[in-house]
């Protein structure tokens, strides 16, 4: 009896084994095509100053606009307090981040809704994880066209003052319509380019800056 159960067991694992390592590997092959297709993993050969520029860009470029005006408000002491603390935990985020990447062997966690199923489950971490990505990333796109458009708006009026006047509305409509583009593109490494435009704008800006408050204390 013991031999007949064993027999068939051998059977159904021999006939099911196949089915189940072709599941597998049509499912391997689906996840990688799918990591190709998808811009943050269809390429792995940037360098590492892509990485400055946009590090540049997405941390310095926005902030040092607001820091003058921030700095202004707060004054000396608790401006460069909240600027240390700042700094300290950024550099902490972004240290977490890297060791956090590859964590565990073979696998590496290139989104941050991966973590946080890894760390609270496939559908809690969705749940924590995706709702605080979208508010963010929808509030940051919502300031920047804003921003963009107001900036544009000014340049304008500061070029030709006598020209006609043109609602704030079009101006955000324009740089919206720029980044529509941009978003086409198919990874970072296509725009390495406008981040290092952005970057060297933002150490010109720093700069200028730097120089104006020195005018102005010395006069």
């Amino acid at each position: 009896m013991a031999t007949l159960e064993t027999e068939a067991l051998n059977h159904h694992h021999r006939n099911s084994s196949p089915d189940r390592h072709k599941t597998i590997e049509e499912k391997s092959e689906r996840d990688k095509r799918i990591e190709e297709w998808l811009p943050i993993t269809s390429k792995r050969n940037a360098k590492w100053w892509y990485s400055a520029f946009h590090n540049v860009t997405a941390m310095v470029g926005a902030g040092v606009l607001g820091l003058p005006h921030a700095m202004s408000q707060l004054g000396w002491g608790p401006g460069v307090t909240i600027l240390v603390l700042s700094w300290i935990i950024t550099l902490y985020t972004l240290w977490q981040m890297v060791e956090m990447h590859e964590m565990v062997p073979g696998k590496r966690f290139d989104r941050y809704h991966e973590l946080g199923q890894h760390a609270f489950g496939k559908k809690l971490g969705l749940y924590i994880v995706v709702p605080q990505q979208l508010v963010v990333e929808v509030a940051t796109n919502i300031v920047y066209m804003v921003t963009g458009g107001t900036s544009l708006k000014k340049f304008h009026d500061s070029v030709c003052p006598s020209c006609k006047n043109i609602k704030l509305t079009y101006f955000i409509m324009i740089f919206a319509s720029v980044h529509f583009v941009l978003s086409h593109l198919p990874d970072f490494n296509s725009i390495s380019g406008v981040s290092l435009a952005a970057a060297v704008m933002s150490f010109r800006y720093k700069l200028f800056i730097f120089l104006l408050s020195k005018i102005t204390l010395t006069n």
